[in-house]
């Protein structure tokens, strides 16, 4: 009598795209050749031809979901993450951006570590992000709590900065895998087990931090996050300059405004207090280098965002955050007002 076939956990990947056409062509062709189940496209209402591209795609893997105006990254990881639980209620979701996508072979690794028991009782996976270039990619390095060591927290204090709480560069070079407190969104992949404790992401925060919100949740309710950096990632994103504004002025205003949630459920009830109050002071001195018009708009994006975080508030909508950032513009300078999701 034969053996019945071992089970094949299904996997969806979740991508979220805004008017990046060429990186989505890429990505999209990249993982349909990856032995995945399922492939969710949510697209921020793209007006760059990305949609009649995706319309004319005819794998039966693709499941495209039209969303009637940009909602950010945040709303677009909800929104696909929900829809692929009530459509295909998957093993494992894997998530990215738009110009992110797994190694050649990184999901049969995947599947194969699954098969070896690699990560025990895991409830989510960070990938190894890397530049197309080998370079790793810093700002989807893996990180700790520096709130819940004491050894890490000094460090942090004694001028280690970031370094001091992200995962060094020998994680990378080696195939064990490591405890963490958060990762990003890039090479995510979460069980079905971890979304039951930690949920899904919140739209609501457009962009920025939701990555960081709901990988801490999921850990400080006890979840099990692992870096594996045995599965690979590739990331082509322009590099950060560390300090350097954002670009364009309007995310100013999410980054802030989110930073503050993000410093609350780091720090907890009782240090976040004095952690925000030496935080905000640096925050409304920020733009110093910026031309008169732009700094004025800045510093006024920064306020309200401490405002609206202060508040609990976010419900304040992007058409508000364009129009504020646009003074600057219309003040004499030829900032861009390009609406793209993140980076």
């Amino acid at each position: 009598m034969s053996q019945p076939d071992p089970y094949r956990p299904r996997i969806a990947a979740i991508v979220v795209t805004f008017n990046r056409r060429p990186h989505l062509q890429k990505t999209l062709a990249r993982l349909l050749a990856e032995p995945l189940d399922h492939v969710v496209v949510v697209d921020n209402g793209s007006s760059d031809g990305s949609r009649e591209w995706l319309a004319a795609q005819d794998d039966p893997r693709l499941q495209v979901i039209e969303m009637p105006h940009n909602g950010g990254g945040a709303l677009g990881f909800e929104t696909g993450m929900r829809k692929a639980q009530a459509r295909f209620d998957p093993d494992w979701y894997l998530l990215m951006d738009d110009d992110a996508r797994p190694q050649a072979g990184a999901i049969a690794e995947f599947r194969q570590g699954l098969e070896l028991d690699r990560w025990g009782d895991a409830d989510a996976l960070a990938a190894a992000v890397r530049f197309p270039d080998g370079r790793i990619c810093e700002m989807n390095r893996p990180w700790v709590n520096p709130f819940k060591s004491i050894s890490v927290f000094l460090r942090v204090i004694a001028g280690g900065g970031r370094a001091a709480f992200h995962i060094p560069d020998a994680a990378y070079a080696t195939d064990q895998p490591r405890g963490l407190d958060g990762t990003s969104f890039v090479g995510f992949f979460v069980a079905r087990a971890g979304v039951r404790r930690a949920g899904f992401p919140d739209g609501r925060l457009f962009i920025y931090g939701d990555d960081v919100l709901y990988t801490l949740g999921l850990t400080q309710s006890g979840g099990k996050l692992l870096f594996a950096p045995d599965l690979r990632f590739e990331h082509e994103c322009g590099v950060q300059t560390a300090g350097a504004m954002l670009r364009p002025l309007w995310k100013t205003y999410y980054h802030h405004r989110n930073l503050w949630f993000v410093y609350r459920r780091t720090a907890g009830r009782l240090l976040f207090p004095f952690l925000i109050a030496a935080m905000v002071p640096k925050w409304l001195t920020k733009g110093r280098s910026l031309p008169p018009p732009e700094r004025a708009v800045c510093r006024r994006l920064i306020r309200l965002a401490v405002t609206d975080a202060f508040r609990g508030n976010l419900r304040r909508g992007h058409p508000e955050i364009l129009a504020i950032a646009d003074a600057a513009t219309a003040a004499g300078n030829t900032g861009d007002r390009e609406t793209s999701r993140q980076d």
